[in-house]
């Protein structure tokens, strides 16, 4: 057997594309729901020699995978392998008892809405299709069959939102007491039909975003949630009852494991190489239809862009990152500079070295980690 532990399956389906999303999503298309499961199917046999037998997470992304049709999303997850955490997205106005209890019986047991705001005006903006009433009641619908591990996705910097909104959205979402949180900064590709029709709105709440991240990070740690990485948090402590909370899916991203990713559009990183699942539904279909693996690109990463990607996710979280892992891309002058500007903190202990990103440096992001990197060899 292999040795990757982490699973994500796409699920491209929707009911509505959204203006802004850049996700690989098909409208519709309920008569090949079960082409695409067979084909999902085939593909995870394809590659079953890649996994551990000890799976650790499957993640269900989407599209909506709570679209597809209840038999084949029941069929897909009863050949999923068995792991610790299973994960499915869900748009909240899909969210029944009977979809619950199928979710339940698939073996999930973490369930991440996309809310994105309880504001009915900013809704309609980013056309969602949820009203502020379809997330309350996906939450007690997913709490009444027993989810006790639930994730709540937030949007900020929408089309006409106010500061006033967001704290909102903020209060209205604490109100339901997810376990986890995400909460993301609005961004719209150039060139979409969001962005032509908002891009003046769009550049000015560019100019608050600072402001609003400031704001989810100060309300929701009050709250007793973890800030773990740059968009999400989770209950900790007593509120946690012990429980880790963190997205261990997602971790497995930001600590550079190899996951392998099935579905059209979807990306694995594998024993050095990173590949790419063409965005074609039609040549995905046909390529598995025949047993062949879907076309795709492939991408090798070197060493240098390894440790570079080690930095830049590593740092995006609460823990400390070895500087054994990532001195090849650390730029020591630019180091100092951010250590003296209060930015960046370099510890030692019993393990070596580490660095990490003091708080006022993980409000700048991104834009810390460049520094680091900037006079490293690309």
């Amino acid at each position: 057997m292999g040795h990757v532990r982490h699973l994500y399956v796409h699920l491209p389906f929707c009911a509505h594309r959204c203006g802004y999303c850049d996700f690989v999503t098909v409208v519709g298309r309920h008569a090949e729901h079960a082409r695409y499961v067979d084909a999902l199917l085939a593909e995870l046999e394809l590659e079953r020699g890649v996994l551990a037998d000890d799976v650790e997470t499957v993640f269900l992304g989407g599209g909506t995978p709570t679209f597809t049709e209840p038999r084949e999303l029941e069929r897909l997850l009863a050949a999923l392998p068995a792991a610790a955490e299973i994960t499915v997205e869900a748009n909240p106005e899909t969210v029944t008892p009977d979809l619950a209890t199928l979710l339940r019986a698939g073996g999930v047991n973490r369930v991440s809405l996309g809310a994105q705001s309880f504001q009915p005006r900013l809704l309609e903006t980013l056309e969602r299709q949820a009203s502020p009433g379809d997330v309350r009641r996906a939450v007690q619908v997913l709490s009444a069959a027993g989810f006790d591990n639930l994730s709540l996705d937030l949007v900020y910097g929408i089309p006409g939102q106010s500061a006033d909104d967001l704290d909102a959205d903020l209060a209205q979402a604490l109100a339901l007491e997810p376990e986890h949180l995400s909460c993301y900064e609005l961004e719209a590709k150039p060139g979409t039909r969001f962005t032509h029709a908002h891009g003046e709105e769009l550049a000015r709440q560019a100019e608050a975003m600072e402001g609003y991240f400031e704001t989810v990070v100060e309300t929701l740690t009050s709250a007793g949630y973890r800030w773990y990485e740059t968009a999400n948090f989770c209950l900790a402590g007593a509120r946690a009852a012990g429980r880790d909370l963190r997205s261990r899916h997602n971790l497995g991203y930001w600590q550079g494991r190899d996951y392998l990713g099935l579905g059209v559009g979807a990306v694995s990183t594998v024993g050095g190489a990173r590949r790419r699942n063409l965005p074609s539904l039609g040549r995905y279909l046909a390529a598995l239809a025949v047993g062949d693996a879907p076309p795709r690109e492939v991408e090798a990463i070197d060493s240098a862009t390894h440790v570079r990607e080690l930095l830049l996710l590593g740092l995006r979280l609460d823990q400390p990152v070895a500087l054994a892992e990532v001195e090849n891309a650390v730029d020591r002058e630019a180091l100092a500079r951010m250590r003296d500007l209060g930015l960046v903190a370099l510890e030692r202990n019993l393990r070596g070295d580490e660095l990490r990103l003091t708080r006022r440096g993980r409000f700048l992001g991104g834009a810390v980690t460049a520094e680091l990197l900037a006079g490293t060899p690309s």
